[in-house]
């Protein structure tokens, strides 16, 4: 894999920036591994009320990623997480579990959908969640993202909109030799 991309489906930061490492693979040739980072493990469980329901159909699509994985189906979780991204993220809906099996069925996924409601994955979630809070932690969220021959990872880029192809490739250009260099440690600037 030329990068893996650990995400949690219910954050809108987070499916920018998968729509960014998407163009840059489509542009570049490059291989993509979707892994779980769930929002509700890192908060410890403390969900405000409001977002439950949005968070169980969060758990149920990354116990679907981890068992793509594991098959080393990493394109259908690619594909399951658009799905999602669009019915969601792009439609402006929260997550809910008819939009996730919504998701699965246009993906072609039926023959993993029993995985969306099977809490054996869990410990697979949480081993992929604690390998990303490992490499870029702690004081991070979703997303992560891990390159080959880089000692860590990173959480971000955060995008406030999914840049065009050329400054796609430029911010991957640019993000490359940062994520490699030991040294390096944080660049931020405040949302608007």
């Amino acid at each position: 894999m030329d990068a893996t991309f650990f995400f949690d489906p219910a954050c809108p930061w987070t499916w920018r920036t998968s729509r960014w490492l998407v163009a840059v693979a489509e542009a570049r040739g490059l291989s993509i591994e979707w892994r779980a980072f769930s929002l509700s493990i890192l908060n410890g469980g403390n969900i405000p009320p409001e977002y439950a329901d949005a968070v169980a159909a969060s758990t149920r699509a990354l116990r679907l990623v981890e068992a793509l994985r594991a098959e080393g189906r990493h394109a259908d979780a690619g594909r399951f997480y658009a799905e999602l991204g669009a019915r969601t993220h792009d439609a402006g809906n929260p997550p809910s579990g008819k939009i996730v099996d919504a998701a699965v069925e246009a993906a072609g996924l039926d023959d993993l959908a029993a995985a969306l409601d099977d809490e054996r994955w869990d410990e697979a979630v949480h081993a992929s969640h604690a390998l990303a809070y490992g490499s870029a932690g702690p004081d991070i969220g979703s997303p992560v993202l891990m390159v080959p021959d880089a000692d860590r990872g990173i959480h971000g880029p955060i995008l406030t909109e999914v840049p065009a192809t050329d400054d796609a490739l430029t911010l991957w250009d640019n993000l490359l030799p940062l994520l490699r260099m030991p040294a390096f440690h944080e660049i931020k600037r405040a949302r608007r």
